[in-house]
């Protein structure tokens, strides 16, 4: 590789921990870039079923939903994996559940079965991935002075336990989950002890007049005086957020309402409040970190939930609206502190799941031993154990041995060593996959179900973690990371400030750290559904290199006045990938029927048979408690409610009852 002047300023020809890779347009349109098997010709023959990494959390470079992951799922969307491989390897495995999908709704559910079938029935979780936990993924680095560094690349917290539903308290205790513990994990005032500020934007070059990095103070005419915005934006954007109108005169406070979950927060900044355009740019992509889209498809009405400005000269309340998305009502009531984060995020509640499923992968019976011990990952599939966790292993068809309403079982079929087929059968099965995967694996669906299935469009985005030598630029410039406005990233902060028994979090700036990035693949369209699926083009269209030097040129810009040096100080990147992300959950203004329904989830997560459906897909709402309560749905819809069994939450969001909705 031959890189410019301008490349090895950034230290892209530094020998760091990474892998370099292309995953292109290709593997989306599931044409050239597949796996070798049989023909197929595939990148990344390393991530594909012919084995699996010795230990996938300290695998850097490109993680997470990899070309080699979804190569077979591609092929056989594109009806190329069948005429392949005709013929179907018989394994003679039999078990009482086979689980698609070991994300935390697949291992919730394995769990559940267990807990109530019995603990002597034998389960098989299947997955296409390289590590069990789906969206919930632990990256792992080690210092040149041998100190592990915890990172999150995926599901990020356990948000406001306050709203779970007792299933999911029930399953937490468990597994051994402590909720209180995080209250002196996470050091809730690191950064103010530290004299760091919080709120930080970065206006990039390529939309603005100069790079300016931003520290928001209390006062909002100081620090938008500082911004390069020309002075209508400023002084619009400080009337904005300091003395706004009542920009719907006239209407009832319902009626306000109901207008505001009529138009999008672009519409209202626009049409309403008439500010300059750069301050509809600034707020651009600010509603993409929660709701998954941009202020051209967020409801207005959510975007007042997300703390957007314009609403404090309306008389809206302080109580939830039924038309709030689920996460909008969560925003606007939940009571409880966004603390409950392990150092690896959810991928610690996967970890939990699977000590409870298989322990002697996970020896240990404390949370301290979740966070400090490195999982054996050869324990996963052994032919002795009672659960077995399959993965690089992708099921390419589900169908009962007969006539559903009567069959006594069901066969799965997956791509095995090679990409080749294996089967196996099952007395119940727990579909805890991607809804829109579900189609394309059997054809024991009615029509209706199919649609409904479909309706859940993933949210893409990606997760990425740069291992830093030090903190020292973002002490010097008084920052914990910062939002950007103008850059492809949206954000780059320090991780979560998170201490477990022997595993301590940074305290001086001479310590390492891991920088998080984070970015929504939610490109301009007429819905919000449309938004992910060009968003998920944009994405496949991205090279690993690109993303690196993206990311070492935005910190060295962003932070080189504090002294960062990115070929001196990234020590190593890992992407984690996720271009079918987080589930889809309904919101104004695009889904009329959100939310009296009928729900489409209540037709797509319909058990049919020996088959059951879980996922957050399932829920429309995309948290690790959703997740769970899916799973431990999905095997009640199965074997039935045992009696004095906790309740799940049945519908998206926060208990409406709890949040003063009827």
């Amino acid at each position: 590789m031959k890189w410019n002047e301008s490349d090895k300023r950034l230290g892209m020809d530094r020998p760091i921990t990474r892998r370099h890779f292309l995953d292109g347009v290709a593997a989306a349109a599931g044409t050239a870039v597949a796996f070798k098997m049989g023909g197929f010709s595939m990148a990344h023959a390393q991530d594909a079923a012919s084995g699996a990494a010795a230990y996938p959390p300290a695998e850097v470079g490109l993680r997470g939903q990899t070309d080699g992951a979804q190569a077979v799922m591609h092929a056989l969307r594109d009806g190329s994996y069948w005429t392949k491989f005709p013929e179907t390897k018989v394994t003679g495995e039999h078990y009482d559940l086979i689980v698609v999908g070991a994300g935390i709704s697949g291992l919730a559910a394995a769990f559940a079965y267990r807990q109530q079938a019995g603990q002597d029935k034998t389960v098989l979780i299947v997955d296409p991935l390289e590590d069990f936990g789906g969206h919930a993924k632990r990256n792992e680095y080690t210092t040149s002075e041998g100190k592990t560094l915890i990172g999150y690349g995926g599901s990020q917290a356990l948000d406001t336990p306050s709203f779970f539903s007792p299933a999911v308290h029930q399953m937490l205790k468990d597994v051994g989950i402590e909720l209180k513990k995080f209250e002196t994990w996470f050091d809730q005032t690191w950064g103010e002890k530290r004299g760091l500020g919080e709120r930080t934007y970065f206006f990039a070059k390529e939309d603005w007049s100069t790079d300016a990095l931003i520290v928001r103070g209390d006062d909002p005419a100081e620090w938008i005086n500082r911004t390069p915005m020309g002075d209508k934006a400023k002084a619009d954007l400080i009337k904005l957020m300091t003395a706004p109108d009542d920009y719907l005169p006239g209407l009832s406070r319902a009626d306000k309402l109901q207008k505001l979950a009529d138009i999008t927060y672009k519409q209202f900044l626009e049409d309403y409040a008439k500010v300059d355009p750069q301050v509809v740019k600034l707020y651009g992509p600010s509603t993409m970190d929660y709701f998954g889209v941009g202020i051209d498809a967020a409801s207005a009405l959510d975007a007042w939930t997300n703390g957007n400005p314009g609403f404090d000269g309306m008389d809206l309340g302080e109580d939830a609206h039924p038309l709030m998305a689920p996460s909008g009502r969560l925003s606007m009531t939940g009571p409880d502190p966004y603390i409950y984060h392990f150092p690896e995020g959810n991928a610690g509640v996967a970890r939990a799941l699977v000590r409870a499923l298989i322990p002697a992968a996970l020896p240990g019976t404390t949370m301290e031993d979740l966070v400090l011990t490195k999982a054996d990952y050869s324990q996963l599939d052994k032919a002795e154990n009672a659960v077995r966790i399959r993965l690089n292993s992708t099921v390419v068809k589900v169908a009962h041995d007969g006539d559903p309403a009567s069959a006594e079982k069901v066969t799965v079929t997956w791509a095995g060593e090679g990409g080749s087929p294996n089967s196996a059968t099952a007395s119940h099965v727990v579909m805890a996959c991607w809804n829109r995967v579900i189609p394309f694996l059997t054809d024991e669906l009615s029509a209706e179900q199919v649609t409904a299935l479909n309706d859940q469009q993933k949210v893409p985005l990606i997760y990425a973690n740069v291992q830093l030598r030090n903190w020292e630029a973002f002490d010097k410039l008084k920052t914990d990371g910062f939002t950007t406005v103008g850059n492809f990233w949206r954000r780059a902060e320090i991780d979560f400030p998170v201490s477990v028994g022997d595993y301590k979090f940074a305290d001086k700036p001479s310590d390492p750290v891991v920088i998080h990035f984070s970015k929504v693949f939610a490109q301009p369209a007429d819905t919000a559904r449309d938004q992910f699926a060009a968003g998920r083009w944009q994405l496949f269209e991205l090279s690993f290199e690109d993303l690196e030097r993206s990311m070492r040129d935005l910190l060295q810009r962003a932070l080189g006045a504090g002294g960062f040096d990115a070929a001196r100080d990234i020590e190593g990147i890992t992407i984690n990938r996720w271009a079918h992300g987080y589930a889809y959950e309904y919101m104004r203004p695009w889904d009329k029927f959100w939310p009296d329904g009928p729900l489409p989830i209540e037709t797509a997560r319909k058990a049919w048979g020996r088959v059951g459906i879980a996922n957050a897909d399932s829920g429309a709402y995309a948290y690790a408690h959703s997740a769970i309560d899916q799973g431990v749905r999905a095997v009640r819809d199965l074997i039935g409610t045992p009696d004095g069994a906790a309740d799940y939450a049945r519908f998206p969001g926060p208990p409406r009852e709890l949040i003063g909705l009827k």
